[in-house]
């Protein structure tokens, strides 16, 4: 009895929350190394740089893929795939970007180069919102991904696939 009524009161939550425009994750999210991200992302034809010319994930002038969620992963390829442009990550798991639950840091975000090809798609095949609270300029897929202009690069919410 007790499990049931447990049951029922997460279900209860969860329906709130959808109601006040809260949602909650599925499932957690899969995580992957730095030599499985970069290994898909090579295939997929997606290149990365760093100022600092490196990978490790605890230096802020690197660029990390560690811990990064697989569907920000996939995303990503999936909008290369969509777009047909080319794709440089600037940005990723790595130390020295805002904290908060849908961070670098926790796999949920990618910054891209700010190339004219993508910047077109991005614009042209997203919904414009609300600015951030930054003043980026805030692009929403159809899937609910976030693409945040913030000047000299693109910063990516992946909150799932994309439609991988």
């Amino acid at each position: 009895m007790k499990n049931k009524v447990v049951t029922v009161l997460i279900g209860s939550l969860l329906a709130a929350l959808t109601v006040f425009g809260v949602s909650a994750p599925a499932h957690a999210a899969t995580k992957v190394s730095q030599s499985s991200a970069a290994s898909q992302f090579s295939a997929a034809g997606i290149t990365w740089s760093s100022s600092g010319g490196c990978t490790t994930r605890s230096n802020s002038t690197c660029t990390s893929f560690e811990q990064m969620n697989q569907t920000s992963v996939s995303g990503l390829i999936t909008l290369k795939n969509a777009s047909g442009c080319s794709i440089n990550i600037t940005g990723g798991t790595e130390v020295g970007h805002a904290s908060g639950t849908y961070s670098h840091y926790n796999g949920y975000k990618i910054d891209i180069s700010k190339y004219s090809c993508v910047g077109a798609y991005i614009t042209g095949s997203f919904a414009r919102i609300a600015n951030r609270s930054d003043g980026a300029a805030q692009y929403k897929s159809g899937s609910g991904n976030i693409y945040a202009d913030e000047g000299s690069h693109w910063d990516i919410t992946y909150y799932n696939c994309g439609g991988c």
